[in-house]
């Protein structure tokens, strides 16, 4: 039975698969997006950045997994820093996939991650309201057997999304939530920020953060298909239940 792991703290990304019909295990990958960025050649194109940032991703949570896996060798019953016995982790290195993925907005040739503060999530919205700018979301899969990268695979996906003009009250309303500051671009598509989004083309759940269709052509690519992913989370399901 294939393994799914998602390399990715967003709740977005995680309800995307749920829906979808996964039941992933979630590793949080924890690396520093900005230093990465920063060390790429200058002349990175944007949809490298977000694809290298994936992968990065990717494979700091694949050799994570590989180190419960060995704790796991030494210690069977201790459990690992995730809240999982460590036991069925070394079990699920025998083989699973491992998807990195990671956002950014596109607006006049610059690109926009989380901007963290109001101040800058009201910058961003003054650059983007009443105009279209690309979501850019990069993807890796990498194939674990016996703790070893056998496959991997990496793309991105690229959605237009037109943005409403919220009124001044709206906006102040939205950035008080808090919501636009932890996500690319400042908005969100499935939660409080969709009421300002006229329309997208595109796929829409690479706007949310993970795009079905390009996932499932890297898991292809990889060897690994979305019915035995399917039939793997229920069996997972029924162990559970």
């Amino acid at each position: 039975m294939t393994g799914f792991v998602l390399g990715s703290a967003s709740p977005a990304r995680l309800q995307v698969l749920r829906s979808a019909g996964l039941d992933p295990v979630v590793r949080i990958s924890d690396v520093d997006e900005d230093a990465i960025a920063a060390a790429l050649p200058a002349d990175t194109p944007p949809a490298g950045v977000v694809t290298a940032l994936a992968e990065a991703k990717a494979r700091t949570v694949a050799a994570a997994l590989s180190a419960d896996a060995a704790a796991a060798d030494r210690n069977p019953a201790a459990p690992d820093l995730q809240g999982v016995l460590a036991a069925p982790a070394s079990r699920l290195i025998d083989d699973c996939v491992v998807v990195g993925c990671d956002s950014m907005l596109l607006v006049d040739g610059v690109l926009q991650g989380k901007p963290h503060t109001p101040e800058v999530a009201r910058a961003r919205w003054a650059e983007m309201a009443g105009r279209s700018a690309d979501l850019l979301t990069g993807h890796c899969v990498l194939r674990l057997r016996d703790g070893a990268i056998v496959a991997d695979a990496r793309d991105c996906s690229t959605t237009t999304v037109h943005f409403a003009e919220p009124e001044p009250a709206e906006l102040d309303a939205y950035i008080a939530t808090g919501e636009p500051l932890q996500v690319a671009g400042a908005f969100t598509l499935d939660g409080m920020g969709g009421w300002f989004v006229d329309r997208i083309d595109g796929d829409p759940s690479s706007v949310i953060g993970i795009g079905l269709p390009l996932l499932r052509r890297l898991l292809g690519e990889v060897g690994v298909g979305i019915a035995q992913l399917w039939v793997g989370a229920q069996l997972r399901a029924d162990a559970v239940g």
